[in-house]
């Protein structure tokens, strides 16, 4: 049976993509997807999940730790 182009327009209507929810990180208020640890700061939900600075280079650490400060 023939669908005309409206019907088929219409249940295609719903078929667009949405953009990304993104929230501030608490801490360090990065653009975070909400329910995923931080990756700048490695928190979730105000406690520390993963620790950043111990997969940094020296050089790395000693920025990120002057820029928390």
């Amino acid at each position: 049976m023939r669908h005309t182009r409206a019907h088929t327009r219409n249940r295609r209507s719903h078929h667009a993509l949405k953009g990304a929810k993104l929230l501030k990180c608490k801490k360090c208020s990065e653009p975070v997807l909400p329910h995923i640890v931080c990756a700048n700061c490695g928190t979730y939900k105000g406690r520390e999940i993963i620790d950043v600075l111990k997969k940094l280079s020296k050089k790395e650490k000693k920025e990120k730790e002057l820029s928390k400060k």
